[in-house]
């Protein structure tokens, strides 16, 4: 199974390069901004790589 969207980089990126990176695809073919998440969720799901949750950038422990 293939992707219909471009990669960012233009390969399709490594699955460690996919959790570091917040943006997969790249930008200029889409319209707004629902449609790209909605890709890149499908990309993620495409390569194996859980998406990104709201979260993620907060600490576990308290300060």
């Amino acid at each position: 199974m293939d992707l219909k969207y471009k990669w960012k980089n233009g390969y399709r990126p490594s699955r460690d390069e996919a959790v570091k990176n917040p943006h997969l695809l790249d930008e200029s073919q889409f319209d707004n901004e629902q449609d790209r998440k909605l890709a890149e969720e499908s990309a993620r799901k495409h390569l194996g790589v859980p998406a990104p949750t709201l979260d993620e950038d907060k600490p576990i422990l308290p300060h």
